[in-house]
């Protein structure tokens, strides 16, 4: 976990220090499991799917294309992934949490950049799963958003607070939408 560098973990509240503790035990437990090349590439294949909330928005376009009857509300939906995803990114850049950087448990992808608080996958997965849901079934949505969201924690960019944190902001910023 990274620090000011005025802040040493000494000076740390306790709350802190223990809350960083929990993260990178999870991490750590999340990067253990079973990561053999075919696996790898799969999820890295689906990962790369998320990148800048690309599948999603072009789900919500197809979305207006083929159900007409609807297209207002596809069109609302998918604006609110995109402003989830701006969200995010914003925050992100304000708050400038490095991604993990475990020595012994290297990124397996390259991200745009080295920035991780909240997660923009996640937060642009849980608001498309929340917003769409209220056009489509909401469950399939959300098994993939859930899985994306643990496609970052399992690749090592993200720790596993980034992870929640994106997918309350896009559970609640996909409120909006729907």
């Amino acid at each position: 976990m990274s620090q000011t560098s005025t802040e040493s973990v000494s000076d740390a509240p306790a709350w802190r220090v223990t809350f960083n503790a929990v993260d990178l035990a999870l991490y750590r437990r999340a990067r253990s499991m079973a990561h053999g090349p075919d696996v790898v590439s799969m999820v890295r294949r689906y990962s790369r799917l998320g990148e800048h909330g690309a599948v999603w928005l072009g789900a919500g376009l197809a979305g207006a294309l083929v159900d007409r009857s609807r297209r207002r509300h596809w069109l609302r939906a998918t604006a609110t992934v995109g402003a989830a995803y701006l969200t995010s990114t914003s925050i992100k850049m304000a708050i400038a949490r490095q991604r993990p950087a475990i020595e012994d448990l290297p990124h397996l992808m390259a991200t745009p950049t080295g920035l991780s608080f909240p997660s923009s996958h996640s937060t642009s997965s849980f608001a498309a799963a929340r917003a769409y849901g209220a056009l489509v079934p909401g469950a399939p949505l959300q098994l993939a958003a859930a899985a994306m969201a643990f496609s970052r924690l399992y690749l090592g960019v993200h720790y596993p607070s980034d992870v929640v944190a994106g997918a309350a902001l896009g559970t609640a910023i996909g409120s909006l939408g729907r």
